[in-house]
């Protein structure tokens, strides 16, 4: 009988490999490890400039198939000149430095290919597309990792707070397997024909010029600059046909010749905009775009947030679940090596605040700071001085727990008992009554200081 000890589990597989191919890059050979969607590891060696003897490959594949056992590759080791498209694979944009590990001087380079059915796209960070004119429209995202925690109607609440400033805002709907931003902003009559489901399926087959994508809510801002926009998941459908919408949901994941499911979210979400323009008389941009995220470890998330947004605003509640989910999520980003360029971006919001004598609202956010801290250390540099001066590292992210501009000092939402079951439809202006606008008042504050980064900055 085979002991449970004796066994390589998933979680062992990849730190075993990478000890190889750290071993094998000691001989001045450059190393990708490449892991397959079921969790196996292969070494590719590139020998184009160095000679490899059988004997020493004999070794090197006998040691991946022992130590990682299940987790070996059917051919665990194979050599750059055994390829026959080594550049394309070589150079592909998803392959990831190890910087959890220091080269060593005469060491080769290790990298690693992650090729993952969901998932890959939270360690693929960019920037979002600058304009030809050297403008861009800021895109905030609205996440959490858990749902049920009044994203979507914070998305409403602070899409009509930017339009009373005198911005051009378009909410986009991404959550598609649950949409409710759509319904929310705009009575069902005024939806546009199509949403955002159309648009994926339409593009797939080069067959979505001329979709009606967003629509205006009607909303009248008492500044009368402000409009307020929507790109719904859904659209109502077209008059006398049956409107698919899950036999188009189960179309909208796939790559297509071209372009990654990422590339084409990106491209849903500049079409929403660019339909804004053509709409508006003055054809102007969104000045704000609000990204209704999908919750959970989710590749609409990952792109969201990833790749989509300047300002992702993280909500959740002070428990383990909220916790436990932030934490392996951005131990992903650390250990990607994409830290560095996402923590900025990020903000925690502290959702239905509870104030009560049981839990008073001061000690909830107090906690709440605190586990936050503690779950954003893995993104955050280490506080420790180098030796010859004692000084921090020069530009080294390190914010102290009572820092309130850090991505852990979590931007509050009270609880309200009369948010609970509101029927946002049946309940004209029910974003202006008092209780709405107290629970919301401090979140509507900041995160437009953050969107505009400047608490005074007007449209013009």
């Amino acid at each position: 009988m085979t002991l449970s000890s004796d066994r390589v589990r998933f979680d062992e597989a990849l730190p075993r490999a990478l000890t190889i191919a750290y071993d094998v890059a000691a001989a001045g050979v450059d190393v990708l490890l490449v892991r397959d969607v079921l969790g196996r590891c292969s070494l590719i060696v590139d020998d184009r400039e160095h000679h490899i003897t059988s004997e020493v490959a004999a070794d090197w594949t006998e040691r991946l198939n022992s130590t990682l056992r299940p987790y070996a590759a059917d051919r665990p080791l194979v050599f750059v000149t055994q390829l026959f498209a080594a550049d394309e694979l070589l150079g592909s944009k998803r392959i990831q430095s190890d910087l959890m590990h220091p080269r060593d001087k005469g060491h080769g380079q290790v990298r690693i290919l992650e090729n993952t059915v969901v998932g890959e796209d939270w360690a693929q960070v960019s920037t979002p597309t600058v304009e030809t004119d050297g403008s861009r429209t800021h895109r905030t995202a609205l996440y959490g990792f858990k749902g049920g925690v009044g994203r979507t109607t914070a998305t409403a609440m602070l899409s009509r707070h930017l339009t009373d400033r005198g911005f051009v805002v378009l909410v986009v709907d991404l959550d598609l397997e649950s949409p409710g931003a759509g319904p929310l902003l705009i009575a069902e009559a005024l939806l546009p024909q199509y949403g955002i489901v159309d648009q994926l399926v339409e593009s797939a087959v080069a067959n979505a010029e001329g979709l009606d994508l967003v629509a205006s809510t009607g909303y009248a801002p008492p500044s009368g600059r402000g409009e307020l926009w929507v790109a719904p998941a859904r659209g109502r459908g077209a008059r006398g046909a049956p409107y698919a919408y899950v036999d188009k949901l189960n179309r909208v994941y796939s790559d297509i010749p071209g372009a990654t499911f990422a590339d084409r979210i990106e491209s849903a979400v500049r079409a929403c905009e660019l339909a804004v323009a053509r709409n508006t008389e003055s054809g102007r941009r969104p000045d704000v775009v609000l990204l209704d995220s999908r919750a959970g470890i989710h590749d609409i998330a990952a792109i969201t947030i990833s790749r989509l947004c300047d300002l992702a605003l993280l909500f959740g509640a002070d428990n383990t679940q909220t916790w436990e989910g932030y934490g392996d999520l951005f131990a992903a980003w650390q250990s990607s090596g994409q830290a560095r360029q996402i923590r900025e971006k990020l903000r925690m919001v502290a959702s239905m605040v509870p104030d009560s004598p049981q839990r008073p609202m001061d000690a909830y956010l107090t906690s709440f700071r605190e586990h936050a801290w503690e779950c954003f250390s893995a993104l955050y540099d280490d506080d420790v001085p180098l030796p010859a001066t004692g000084e921090l590292v020069p530009g080294a992210f390190t914010p102290s727990l009572e820092d309130d501009s850090a991505p852990h000092y979590p931007i509050p939402i009270l609880f309200e008992q009369g948010l609970v079951g509101l029927d946002a439809q049946n309940s004209p202006g029910w974003q202006s009554r008092a209780f709405v606008q107290a629970a919301y008042g401090d979140f509507l504050s900041i995160a437009t200081r953050l969107i505009t980064a400047d608490p005074q900055n007007e449209a013009t």
